[in-house]
């Protein structure tokens, strides 16, 4: 695998266990290889090797998990947020005031 000449910057969030064994796979692949392992590198590779298996049952069922779980997510904080919501225009002061958003 070649470094790409295009490049994007991508924000990852992880559980604490996943980044764990993802450092543990460095750390093994640099003493196998006796070659500095970043953790970068280990996950750009398992990211190359994943979307090559494109056709893997065991991809599609975590990606399910993980689009199931968000969605939960974000339809649990809408409904604990519903009615207290107010337009960016209306806002009330602390003196009980409209005020108005200023552009």
């Amino acid at each position: 695998m070649m470094l790409p000449e295009n490049k994007t910057r991508l924000l990852l969030i992880l559980s604490k266990d996943v980044l764990d064994q993802a450092r543990v796979v460095a750390g093994k692949a640099t003493t196998v290889l006796k070659l500095p392992v970043s953790l970068q590198i280990v996950l750009r590779a398992l990211i190359w090797v994943g979307l090559k298996r494109e056709s893997h049952a065991a991809l599609f069922a975590n990606i399910e998990s993980q689009a199931r779980a968000v969605r939960q997510k974000r339809s649990g904080a809408r409904r604990a947020g519903e009615g207290r919501y107010q337009p960016p225009g209306n806002l009330q002061g602390l003196n009980g005031k409209r005020a108005t958003a200023k552009r």
